[in-house]
């Protein structure tokens, strides 16, 4: 069963918005923090945004900072985090990818790779000039 699903991509113009959403099933339920990934062909990937200890930290990549915003509901037995994307612009067109960290929290270290235990299988998100 998969931990992380993610909807919401699509494509659009330059400067029109997307919402992504990553609901969280089974053990990713009662991750510390979650975060939204991209990545682009021939690119690595790159940490967007992170919500972390039920909402109380946000943390965003300098590249979207004022342009897209991080969001979790996280009801009794829910457990789904939003992205809110606007001012969309060329470059940002990538897979997005959403990951949870099941413990502990990453600090300043929320944009590795490597500090998250569970993935999604992505969303596809272009935007065109």
């Amino acid at each position: 069963q998969v931990e992380l699903v993610e909807s919401g991509g699509g494509s659009v113009e330059a400067g029109g918005s997307l919402r992504l959403s990553c609901v969280a099933s089974r053990y990713a339920l009662g991750s510390t923090c979650m975060a939204w990934f991209r990545q682009a062909p021939g690119k690595e990937r790159e940490g967007v945004a992170a919500i972390c200890t039920g909402g109380g930290t946000t943390h965003y990549a300098d590249s979207v900072k004022g342009r897209f915003s991080i969001s979790q509901d996280n009801a009794k037995n829910k457990n789904t985090v939003y992205l809110q994307m606007n001012n969309l612009k060329p470059e940002d067109t990538a897979m997005y990818s959403c990951a949870a960290k099941s413990w502990g929290l990453p600090g300043d270290n929320w944009y590795l790779p490597e500090v998250y235990n569970y993935w999604g299988q992505g969303t596809q998100v272009t935007v065109s000039s």
